[in-house]
């Protein structure tokens, strides 16, 4: 998910996060360029030592960060109403109980928090839910288990948040697994 358009999507979204952000998946830190000064502290989730790592050289100095080494569904060492805004970009297609982790999520989140999603996940057009439903299996088995026919607003309404804002559209690529969700969720 490194590439010149999910760069973008990334520098118009990852800055509207302040105070204290919670990065579900931060991987190799591929948002963390983009925080501003209005941030903080991340608390970046991944199990992953060794994306960590590469996260930690990202970072250098310029963002207060800790990594919590587990899965996003497992429950966060952090008290409940505790995080300001919540980070999740391209990485629900693969947490295995996304609604376990999305109860996490919604459970950390201060009342007047925002979650901040870029994912990709269930196309809106029959042709392509079909390819996508075809193709998960065995995507699953190759790319780290990641789905592609996740309804990602219902599987984030159905956790109890609001979206306020949602945009949906294909970025470049094969459509089955370039549909994408980007938005902006609070607690209902």
């Amino acid at each position: 998910m490194r590439n010149k358009e999910t760069a973008r999507l990334r520098a118009a979204w990852i800055p509207q996060a302040r105070g204290d952000v919670l990065e579900i998946g931060i991987g190799s830190g591929l948002n963390l360029p983009f925080y501003s000064s209005q941030v903080n502290r991340v608390f970046g989730v991944d199990p992953s030592l060794e994306l960590q790592q590469m996260a930690k050289k990202r970072a250098g100095t310029q963002v207060d960060l800790e990594f919590l080494s587990q899965s996003a569904e497992q429950a966060l060492p952090l008290p409940d109403a505790s995080i300001d805004s919540i980070i999740m970009t391209w990485t629900l297609c693969s947490i295995p109980k996304p609604d376990e982790a999305l109860h996490q999520m919604r459970r950390v989140l201060k009342e007047d928090g925002q979650l901040i999603f870029i994912e990709h996940g269930r196309s809106h057009e029959s042709r392509v839910m079909a390819w996508q439903d075809r193709l998960t299996p065995a995507w699953r088995i190759i790319a780290g288990g990641c789905h592609l026919n996740r309804k990602v607003d219902d599987l984030i309404s159905a956790a109890g948040f609001s979206i306020t804002k949602l945009n949906t559209f294909y970025i470049a690529g094969p459509r089955p697994m370039t549909y994408t969700y980007q938005g902006l969720a609070q607690l209902a």
